[in-house]
């Protein structure tokens, strides 16, 4: 099978995968096609409809990048198949404009299944995103802003009071990823502005051009009404969104699991009156 059918396999099997209330549109009467219209896609992709259907029947010539763009955002695809489109089409990959600032359903749900540990998620650019009731009660009123770590790292108080040093490498290495990434992106270009401008501990950082693997580490935490909190912080990736999911517990049976266990009882009682 040449790359030409085996992109227009690809395409075929994406459209007939979604139906029009996936894109916005009506779904109207019973429809003899199965999935989309080879019409709504070219509609939505912005290109004709002969276009698109050589495409599907491998006759078209080599897609450009603005196109299959074009249709990654139609058929709603995730970065690794984004990417194995563009290989199919023979065009080399160019990166994402934007990092993804939105929380799949699925990860949403897991921060409800975790009441006893407190979880936030940040996206490429170190913005909290989401967040469970723990969270909430451990970081207090700071997460209603939906704060950006890097900049409360650099420019004003950090979550953490030890460790600071740690974790501001860690921030710039995955700030220095994004950059990379995502060299476009309007936010992010002002994030990395701010932080050049009023922090000379960030630029003595940035040109070391850390290196860091989420992980685990362990900090204190400074709590108005449980006092000190030794924590663990565990990462999970969201690796086709550019996420990271970051669960904080303590040992079990010390002073700080105790205080956790009590700030969700409290979360947990306050939600229910």
């Amino acid at each position: 099978m040449t790359g030409k059918q085996e992109l227009a396999r690809f395409l075929r099997r994406r459209r007939e995968l979604l139906v029009p209330a996936d894109v916005g549109l009506p779904g109207g009467a019973v429809r003899r096609t199965l999935g989309l219209r080879r019409e709504e896609v070219a509609e939505l992709a912005h290109m004709s409809v002969d276009y698109y259907a050589r495409l599907e029947q491998a006759r078209g010539p080599r897609p450009s990048p603005r196109i299959l763009d074009a249709l990654s955002g139609v058929f709603r695809l995730t970065p690794a198949e984004r990417t194995h489109l563009f290989r199919l089409a023979g065009t080399q990959v160019t990166p994402p404009a934007s990092p993804v600032r939105t929380v799949r359903p699925h990860v949403a749900a897991l921060l409800r299944r975790i009441p006893d540990t407190a979880a936030i998620v940040t996206d490429a650019t170190y913005d909290v995103i989401a967040w469970n009731p723990l969270a909430a009660a451990v970081f207090g009123g700071d997460l209603d802003a939906r704060p950006n770590q890097a900049r409360r790292r650099f420019l004003g108080r950090p979550m953490e009071s030890s460790s600071a040093e740690e974790f501001g490498a860690i921030v710039v290495a995955r700030l220095r990823r994004a950059a990379d990434r995502y060299p476009h992106d309007p936010q992010l270009t002002r994030l990395l502005a701010e932080l050049r401008a009023g922090s000379e501990e960030f630029r003595e950082i940035w040109a070391t051009g850390p290196v860091h693997a989420p992980g685990h580490r362990s900090k204190t935490l400074t709590h108005p009404e449980a006092g000190r909190l030794r924590v663990n912080c565990d990462v999970l990736t969201v690796p086709h969104d550019d996420q990271q999911v970051v669960f904080v517990t303590a040992d079990p049976g010390t002073p700080s699991a105790r205080a956790l266990r009590q700030l969700a009882s409290r979360k947990r009682d306050f939600s229910e009156r």
